[in-house]
């Protein structure tokens, strides 16, 4: 069960892979997301360095208790406030292989309210 589902999410990743490529113009913002946190790195792929990186670690404990799927929309306004101050503001989305719901859509709205395009 476990196996197919890594299998099945590693074949969506390099279909993804396959069409989405980062420019200086419009990098690459790829997030992976693990059972307890959630990365999202802002990557140049023509020069294959990251620029600007945010996870839910940064963001440290909050007050009230929240939902993993806040926590994504907090990272991804985080992420927006990084974009911004580094001049960037279009970004092209790298999902992963995962599915366009949940934290990783989450993630996305917040990092559109921040201010960035994707």
């Amino acid at each position: 069960m476990i196996k197919e589902k890594i299998l099945k999410r590693m074949r969506r990743k390099k279909r993804v892979k396959a069409k989405v490529f980062g420019t200086k113009l419009r990098p690459r913002l790829s997030v992976f997301r693990s059972l307890r946190h959630l990365y999202a790195q802002v990557i140049d792929d023509e020069k294959s360095i990251t620029l600007i990186s945010a996870s839910d670690l940064e963001i440290g404990k909050l007050k009230e208790k929240v939902t993993k799927t806040q926590l994504a929309f907090k990272v991804g306004e985080e992420l927006a406030k990084k974009s911004l101050k580094k001049k960037i503001k279009k970004l092209v989305l790298d999902r992963n292989g995962y599915r366009y719901h949940g934290r990783v859509k989450a993630l996305a709205d917040g990092a559109r309210k921040g201010g960035l395009e994707i």
